[in-house]
């Protein structure tokens, strides 16, 4: 289980490996920040920063379970992924210099020009797939809201189309009404290829007539969500732990609430007991053969 500690993104890079394991985790999944791999640019961090807070990491007896790059690698602009493709191979760098073999994303893109991003993504993909392959990195991808691809059905099936190894699915807790409200459905369609997810709560946007977000003036094109405590939403967490059991999901399990820096603490804390409590309460009995 690990924590993306986005709420923490003020505190320094390299006490926040201390911080982490204070709140009782002993994973960090590294999500966008600004001194790091800041949102759609270039990695601010050099060499000797990532070996310092490697070793800030091994004190604190941490570590890091992903590396969580976002850039515009399926955006329409040409030039956009083209700069997108030169981070990610930063990015790579930096993930291999901390040992870590895992990084996630998002698919990007826009949902209005779908046909154009798909394109730029497997241009994107015949560029850095090699890369990965070289590194030994793995990388999971989830469909984000308004990225160019939202369900999580297709996306499976676009995922097993790179027929890569070393690229599987991220199914995230908070998107589920985004992405088909068939959790279940899209664990079982995903199966061993779902690697990793993410466990926020949220409300079901399309509920009580499309009304439990409200915008202005209607019929704006937004796309709406959040990441809130587990219990504050409508997401169905008893289906998503049973889930998870049903397919033997093996993988990484991270808290991503966003909602709540007023209470970062008092969240993540909360969140870690609520997460075991789940795992508990679904975990498959132990088996045993006989000698």
């Amino acid at each position: 289980m690990a924590l993306d500690p986005y709420m923490f993104r003020e505190v320094p890079l390299l006490e926040l490996p201390a911080l982490v394991a204070e709140l009782g985790y002993e994973w960090i999944e590294l999500s966008p920040r600004e001194d790091f791999t800041p949102f759609f640019n270039h990695p601010r961090v050099d060499d000797g920063t990532v070996r310092r807070f490697k070793r800030a990491l091994t004190e604190a007896g941490v570590g890091v379970s992903s590396v969580l790059p976002l850039y515009r690698w399926s955006g329409p602009d040409e030039d956009d992924r083209q700069a997108a493709v030169r981070y990610w191979k930063r990015a790579i760098q930096i993930a291999v210099e901390l040992g870590v073999d895992t990084m996630n994303s998002e698919f990007n893109g826009n949902p209005r020009q779908a046909a154009v991003c798909e394109r730029q993504f497997w241009r994107s993909m015949e560029e850095l797939l090699p890369v990965f392959e070289r590194e030994g990195i793995r990388l999971v991808l989830e469909p984000h809201p308004d990225d160019w691809e939202e369900d999580g059905k297709r996306a499976v099936d676009i995922l097993r189309g790179i027929n890569s190894p070393l690229v599987s699915f991220l199914y995230c807790a908070p998107h589920t009404f985004h992405q088909g409200n068939d959790c279940t459905g899209i664990m079982r369609k995903a199966g061993d290829l779902l690697t990793m997810v993410h466990v926020a709560d949220s409300f079901d946007h399309t509920a009580s007539s499309g009304l439990r977000y409200i915008v202005n003036p209607p019929g704006s094109q937004v796309t709406v969500h959040q990441h809130l405590d587990i219990g504050q939403g409508e997401v169905d967490f008893d289906e998503f732990f049973s889930g998870l059991e049903s397919i033997g999901f093996d993988g990484i399990v991270t808290t991503c609430v966003f909602a709540w820096e007023e209470r970062a603490r008092e969240s993540s804390a909360f969140m870690r007991d609520a997460i075991r409590d789940h795992l508990r309460r679904w975990a498959a009995p132990p088996t045993f053969e006989s000698s």
